[in-house]
């Protein structure tokens, strides 16, 4: 999609780098000739992340094991970065948590699990971006935020998701205005089924995957390939976007558009069936 060197000299950091889509975006960075700082809190992760990028595009990776929920770390994060490449020009708040259950099924705490991930870790880290940058007067900065169709349909089964997305849909919007003056551009990629490894295992664990196969709803009838929504992050943050400000780009094959809300259709699934379903989610999650 973009030339080569569209993204030479570029210092961006991906928040959730290692693994799904994170991963694809990195890569596709480092074609595009950018530096590229991924973090985790799984440090195994990172590395085996960092080697197999760096041996297949060439490109530089540093790692930085961060907890978005914590604010120190983050700080911290940051300041590795300007310790190993002496900038940061673009950040991606990718790091997410999901999990699929009837609401009244949920503990008190999940909730905030969730919310804290995805709400506060992405407002956590653009608050250290952006005071960094404008306390520096850089200009020419980008942040783009990954959330979901349902940010603004809602979606039966992933409440908490579904608000925290939401939110971090309204925190683009919102900044994108504010911090325009600093030419500081925050946008936005809401994808649609994108079926990653871990994420999914926990989504739709066991057999569920066959059984509530999400391209049958899908107009294209198929679901994202990693690369289509890494040629997307690649040029919202060059400077070939630079007059897109507070957009949020969908890119889901019109899935929402045929039927809102991503999990609706597991209101088929029988209220007996939800207890194995959260066995088999606690047990992907700990693998």
């Amino acid at each position: 999609m973009l030339q080569a060197d569209s993204l030479k000299d570029k210092v961006i950091v991906v928040t959730g780098g290692a693994t799904g889509l994170g991963k694809a975006m990195t890569k596709y960075f480092l074609e595009m000739g950018a530096k590229v700082v991924i973090t985790s809190r799984k440090d195994d992760n990172l590395q085996e992340t960092k080697i197999e990028l760096e041996q297949l595009t060439g490109g530089k990776v540093h790692t930085v094991v961060c907890d978005v929920r914590e604010y120190g770390q983050v700080e911290a994060m940051l300041q590795s970065t300007l310790d190993t490449f002496g900038k940061v020009d673009t950040l991606v708040n990718n790091a997410a948590g999901n999990f699929i259950s009837p609401t009244e099924k949920l503990s008190h705490r999940a909730f905030n699990i969730i919310v804290d991930i995805v709400l506060k870790g992405s407002y956590n880290c653009t608050l250290a971006f952006g005071k960094h940058w404008i306390s520096q007067n850089q200009s020419n900065k980008t942040i783009l935020n990954i959330v979901t169709t349902y940010a603004w349909t809602g979606s039966a089964y992933v409440v908490p998701s579904a608000c925290a997305k939401a939110g971090v849909l309204a925190l683009t919007r919102s900044l994108a205005v504010e911090w325009g003056k600093h030419n500081i551009r925050l946008n936005a990629i809401a994808p649609g089924p994108f079926p990653t490894k871990g994420a999914w295992d926990r989504l739709l664990p066991g057999d569920l995957a066959s059984k509530f196969d999400m391209k049958n709803q899908n107009p294209l009838g198929r679901v994202g390939e990693h690369h289509e929504l890494a040629h997307l992050a690649g040029y919202l943050v060059s400077d070939f976007a630079s007059f897109i400000n507070g957009e949020c780009v969908t890119i889901d094959g019109g899935e929402w558009l045929q039927g809102a809300g991503q999990f609706s259709l597991l209101r088929e699934i029988p209220d007996a069936m939800w207890d194995e379903i959260a066995t088999m989610t606690k047990n992907a999650s700990s693998k």
